[in-house]
């Protein structure tokens, strides 16, 4: 069974790598010729083609819950759990908003796929408390834009045996500072078909995402970070016990 699921892995790196070199020069002319926020939802609306090709290559099914909770003209500060790199994909799946991720910058080093990650992500040097500050200047900025930030809180993936490891503050003083509608995204199975701890090993099969309703941070002040944070943790545990 391990030896099928690597080589299904080997399958699905092989059409991962070949469809980047399709989209990619779509990428670069939307980034070129349109202007930024025009350029974001361009962009965003190819990940989410792109997303949805990978799936039905890689035979996966997908099932987004509660999407009525999302207005698609709402701008939301997303915060989701990350146990797999399949998540990615669903995330641009998971709703029409346009977003940016906030990414480690070790990701925009990656040929072909750096330039769109530098473009389209907010990137983060993890280890640099300048850069780390910098990024929540760009992240509030692209708010002011109108522009969502999506954010795992966990801060990478989990590749522990915890449903959930300690949240990072970030993605909370990020929606309070602004005042901004937390939207939770719970994300069940993915490491399932795709293990943190294997990430050649994927194997096709059905991965459910629900979304919690928003949460309004108006009025909150930094004194509510932690009192958010729990609240983030309670509402993914709760879904991820219901589901799993």
């Amino acid at each position: 069974m391990k030896v099928l699921k690597v080589l299904f892995g080997c399958y699905a790196t092989i059409i991962f790598s070949l469809s980047l070199l399709i989209v990619f020069p779509a990428y670069f002319l939307i980034f070129t010729l349109s202007g930024k926020k025009n350029a974001a939802c361009y962009a965003h609306n190819l990940s989410r083609l792109w997303a949805l090709f990978l799936f039905r290559c890689f035979f996966i099914r997908y099932e987004v819950r509660n999407t009525h909770y999302i207005h698609p003209e709402q701008c939301y500060v997303f915060a989701a759990n990350h146990k797999s790199m399949l998540d990615i994909p669903l995330f641009a799946r998971a709703c029409s908003n346009t977003f940016r991720f906030l990414s480690k910058e070790e990701l925009a080093r990656i040929p072909l796929l750096g330039y769109v990650i530098r473009r389209l992500y907010i990137t983060v040097k993890r280890s640099d408390r300048k850069d780390r500050q910098r990024s929540i200047e760009v992240m509030k900025k692209t708010i002011d834009e109108g522009i969502s930030v999506f954010l795992c809180p966990e801060g990478t993936r989990n590749i522990t045996d915890a449903p959930l490891m300690p949240f990072k503050d970030g993605a909370f003083r990020l929606a309070i500072a602004t005042q901004t509608p937390l939207a939770v995204l719970t994300v069940v199975n993915s490491d399932k078909l795709l293990s943190p701890k294997s990430p050649i090993a994927l194997m096709p099969g059905k991965i459910i995402a629900e979304w919690s309703e928003p949460i309004s941070t108006k009025g909150m002040t930094e004194a509510d970070v932690e009192s958010l944070k729990n609240k983030t943790a309670t509402l993914m545990l709760e879904v991820l016990q219901k589901i799993s």
